[in-house]
C-alpha cells in the first residue's frame, strides 16, 4: 500500500466536502458510493461507521471520513488526509463567500440557488436513511412505533430533541 491510497481518499473526500451540501446526513450516500468504488470495507463495517461517527461527538461526515480514512490505509495518516480533504472545500468556499458576503446579500439569484437546494437536501437525507436501512438493520414494528411516537411528539408537542433521544434509550430498554 503506497501513496495511491492516501490520494484516493483525498480526491475522493474532497469531492464529497465540495459537493455534499447539507450536512452529514446528506452526505452519507456519498461517502458509501465511494466506499464501494474503491471496496474500503463492507456494508456492514459502514454501518457500523455511521453508529460510531453518531455517538461521538463531532459532525457526522467528519466522524465518518476520519475512520474510514484509518479503515482503508491503517494509518492515522490516511484519517487525517480523509479528514482534512473533507474539510478544506468547505474553508475555500466559506474564505471565499466571506470577502464578498456583502455584495451577496440580498441577491435574488443567490436566494434562488440556496431555495433550488433545500429540496435537494432532503432527498440526500432521504437517501442516507434508505442507505442504511439494509440486512443488518432490519427494522421490526417496534422499532417504526418508537419512531412514529417520536416524530409525532417532537413535531405536535416540540419535545427537545436531547429529551427524546433519552425516552427513545429508555423505550428500546423495555421493549428489547
Amino acid at each position: 500500500m503506497g501513496i495511491e491510497i492516501y490520494i484516493q481518499l483525498f480526491l475522493s473526500f474532497f469531492k464529497i466536502g465540495l459537493f455534499g451540501f447539507g450536512g452529514g446526513y446528506a452526505i452519507i450516500s456519498l461517502i458509501q458510493h465511494e466506499i464501494e468504488i474503491h471496496g474500503w470495507m463492507t456494508n456492514s463495517e459502514f454501518t457500523d461507521i455511521i453508529a460510531i461517527s453518531q455517538m461521538t461527538p463531532g459532525p457526522i461526515g467528519i466522524n465518518s471520513a476520519t475512520y474510514v480514512g484509518y479503515t482503508a490505509s491503517g494509518t492515522i495518516l490516511g484519517s487525517a488526509v480523509a479528514t482534512f480533504a473533507i474539510v478544506l472545500p468547505s474553508f475555500i468556499i466559506m474564505l471565499t463567500l466571506s470577502r464578498f458576503f456583502f455584495v451577496l446579500q440580498g441577491n435574488k439569484y443567490m436566494e434562488y440557488a440556496l431555495s433550488g437546494l433545500r429540496p435537494a437536501v432532503i432527498g440526500l437525507i432521504a437517501a442516507a436513511a434508505l442507505v442504511l436501512m439494509n440486512t443488518e438493520n432490519f427494522i421490526d414494528y417496534k422499532s417504526i412505533i418508537m419512531f412514529a411516537v417520536a416524530f409525532f411528539a417532537s413535531f405536535k408537542f416540540k419535545l427537545h430533541p436531547i429529551l427524546l433521544i433519552i425516552l427513545a434509550g429508555i423505550a428500546g430498554l423495555i421493549l428489547y
